[in-house]
């Protein structure tokens, strides 16, 4: 049996490939296993932060005014 590829097979076929790996992405992400890693990972961005030297000192904040 020849299967002749026209552009909407290819077309369907590249959207189901598509679809499984959104969905799989969509289980990784969501797996609760993950949660701890992107807890962590979540924070990155302010890990170069200075960390107040006491609990009950208020942080510095900068003012947007000229």
């Amino acid at each position: 049996m020849v299967v002749e590829l026209s552009s909407g097979m290819i077309r369907g076929l590249g959207t189901v490939v598509v679809f499984v790996a959104f969905v799989g992405l969509s289980l990784w992400v969501f797996n609760s296993k993950r949660s701890p890693a992107f807890a962590e990972a979540r924070l990155l961005p302010f890990a170069d932060e200075p960390q107040p030297d006491s609990p009950h000192e208020p942080a510095t904040t900068r003012s947007t005014r000229p």
